[in-house]
């Protein structure tokens, strides 16, 4: 199967765990489907909204480590807006310094999007400024009994190791924005690949030592 290789780095990332509100903010290890689809939105500067979308993703990183974080808590006040008041709170936030994203497309109109993004690229958070180092053609050779790192896999139906969290697939493009397709996935650090009996895909042209699980769905 011929796919695209983009190679993605950032200086940080910041993957929020789901319904963690307030005190101290873990990161996960790696990037949700739904960041993978954030940034594909914002290359394009567009919702793609009804179209199918099959891509597979690699995230690693150098260190995990908490910084002090100032964050301001604005109250509402129950008619639809926010009272003037503001009160400022230090939290420990966890981020990941050093961290590369290797992205799967089939799509070349999507990978041409890549070349001039309409928006920026965020790995995460508003912050954490992503930059593309390349784009190759890559040939990917299917393979049994897969190795995974550094990706989340669905759970349901392949039952991997790792940290399982309910993570949404992508968001909608209403104001407030919509959790979208959420279901468990196996979180599966890069420093802590699982072998599984599933199919995966094989490039000679890595830089890691992982499988790729290729997720297909429409938006």
């Amino acid at each position: 199967m011929k796919a695209f290789r983009l190679k993605l780095n950032s200086w940080t990332s910041s993957f929020r765990y789901p319904n963690l509100i307030s005190g101290f903010q873990p990161t996960l290890e790696v990037p949700p489907v739904s960041t993978v689809m954030g940034l594909i939105n914002a290359a394009s500067g567009k919702y793609l909204q009804n179209r199918k979308m099959e891509f597979g993703y690699y995230f690693d990183f150098k260190i995990k480590t908490i910084d002090l974080e100032t964050i301001y808590q604005i109250k509402a006040n129950g008619k639809n807006y926010p009272d003037n008041a503001v009160k400022s709170n230090v939290m420990h936030r966890e981020f990941l310094y050093d961290c590369r994203l290797f992205l799967y497309l089939v799509d070349e109109d999507l990978v041409s999007c890549f070349r001039e993004p309409a928006y920026q690229l965020l790995l995460g958070r508003s912050g954490d400024l992503a930059g593309i180092e390349s784009i190759k053609v890559v040939e990917m050779q299917e393979v049994q009994d897969a190795r995974f790192g550094g990706q989340v896999i669905p759970f349901h139906g392949n039952n991997l190791p790792g940290q399982i969290q309910a993570l949404p697939k992508y968001f909608s493009n209403t104001i407030p924005r919509k959790n979208m397709g959420t279901e468990p996935y196996s979180v599966i650090s890069y420093n802590n690949p699982v072998n599984s009996q599933l199919h995966g895909y094989r490039s000679v042209l890595e830089e890691f030592d992982s499988d790729i699980f290729f997720h297909k769905f429409e938006v």
